[in-house]
C-alpha cells in the first residue's frame, strides 16, 4: 500500500509519499481501506516542526479524518464490523489502509457524502461540544472565529440549529464573506482589518454571549474583551502557534474563558462524545448540516494539500483521496 511520511521538518515540499506493508489491526483495532481522508490544519504545524502544543517526532505521520469500509478485525472487535462503512480520526492516516481503534468509529448514515462522512469523527463533535459547553442558549449572539474553516462553517451552521440569535463571523479575507453567510451568518468581519472588534461592537452594542475560536494570540484578547457580561469564550486550538494568557482582571467583569480538547473529552466522558458524534450524523442525515469541499487531491499531492491549507486559500474541507 502506498501512505506519506516525512523525515525531516519543513515545507510542505518534505511530504513523500513511499510503498509499505498493510497494517494488521491490534486488540480491540480494525483495519479500513480508505476511500477519502480529510486533512486538519494542525498537521501543517507539525510538519514545520513547532514547539509545544506542536510537537510531532520524526518520521512524521499526518493525521486526518478517515473515511472508509472496514476490511479486517483484530482481537475483541466484532466480526461482523467487516464491510461496515465507518469515519474516524487517525494519526497515521495518509495511506490507502489504516488502522484504528473500533471504539471510536463513527458509523456512517446512509447515502452521506465523503465530505460530510470525514466530519463525524471530529470537525462536527468539536463544533457541537464547544457550543454546549459555551452554554449557548437561545436566542444569545455568538461570535464564531475561522468561520470559513473545517470546523468554523459547521459551528456557524450548529449554533443557528441550537437557537442562536445573532451570529457574527470572521474570516480572512471579504472573499471569504458570501461563502459564510449563506451558512447562516448574520454579519461577517475580516479579522486582519485593524478595526474588526469595532465592526463586531457595532453588530451585537450589548456585547457577545458567547465565542470560540481556535487561533489564540492577540485574538483572543480581543474577543475577551468583546464579551458580555457573563460572556463566555471556548478556545479549542492556537492556530496562531501564541496559546495566549488571559489575565485575571481581564475576567472580573463576570466574564469566563474555556479551553476544549477532543481526546480530553472523550477521555473524560466517553459516552457523551460518542453521543455527540451520533448527533451530527443525524444532523447531516437531516440536512440540517453540511460540509462543503473545497479541493480534492490524490496522496501523492499531499504537499499540493498542505500548502493550500498553509496559505488558507480553502472555502470548507480539503479532502485526500487515495
Amino acid at each position: 500500500m502506498r501512505r506519506v511520511r516525512y523525515y525531516e521538518y519543513g515545507g510542505p515540499e518534505v511530504l513523500r509519499i513511499e510503498e509499505a506493508d498493510t497494517p494488521a489491526p491490534g486488540e480491540g483495532q480494525v483495519l479500513i481501506r480508505a476511500e477519502a481522508i480529510g486533512a486538519n490544519f494542525v498537521d501543517t504545524k507539525f510538519r514545520r516542526g513547532g514547539e509545544g502544543i506542536f510537537t510531532w517526532p520524526l518520521p512524521g505521520t499526518v493525521t486526518g479524518d478517515v473515511v472508509g469500509r472496514v476490511e479486517a478485525v483484530g482481537p475483541g472487535v466484532d466480526e461482523g464490523r467487516v464491510g461496515e462503512r465507518v469515519a474516524t480520526l487517525v494519526e497515521d492516516a495518509f495511506a490507502e489502509q489504516v488502522v484504528a481503534d473500533a471504539a471510536w468509529l463513527a458509523p456512517v448514515p446512509e447515502g452521506l457524502d465523503a465530505g460530510a462522512a470525514s466530519m463525524l469523527p471530529m470537525g462536527a463533535p468539536v463544533a457541537l461540544r464547544v457550543l454546549r459547553l459555551g452554554r449557548l442558549a437561545e436566542g444569545e449572539s455568538v461570535l464564531v472565529h475561522s468561520a470559513a474553516g473545517g470546523i468554523g462553517h459547521l459551528a456557524v451552521q450548529l449554533a443557528r440549529v441550537l437557537g442562536a440569535g445573532t451570529v457574527v463571523a470572521t474570516v480572512g479575507s471579504p472573499a471569504k464573506f458570501d461563502f459564510v453567510r449563506e451558512l447562516g451568518a448574520d454579519v461577517v468581519v475580516d479579522y486582519t482589518d485593524d478595526d474588526w472588534p469595532d465592526q463586531v461592537r457595532k453588530a451585537v452594542p450589548g456585547g457577545v454571549d458567547l465565542a470560540v475560536g481556535s487561533v489564540g494570540g492577540p485574538i483572543l484578547h480581543q474577543t475577551v474583551e468583546l464579551l458580555a457580561p457573563l460572556g463566555r469564550d471556548v478556545e479549542y486550538g492556537a492556530a496562531s502557534g501564541d496559546l495566549g494568557e488571559v489575565g485575571v482582571m481581564a475576567l472580573v467583569a463576570l466574564k469566563q474563558v474555556a479551553g476544549f480538547s477532543l481526546l480530553a473529552w472523550r477521555a473524560a466522558r466517553p459516552e457523551l462524545a460518542r453521543e455527540d458524534m451520533a448527533e451530527v450524523a443525524e444532523h447531516f442525515a437531516a440536512g440540517r448540516l453540511r460540509t462543503v469541499v473545497h479541493a480534492q487531491f490524490p496522496l501523492a499531492e499531499a504537499a499540493a494539500a498542505h500548502r493550500m491549507i498553509e496559505e488558507r486559500a480553502q472555502l470548507g474541507r480539503v479532502l485526500m483521496v487515495p
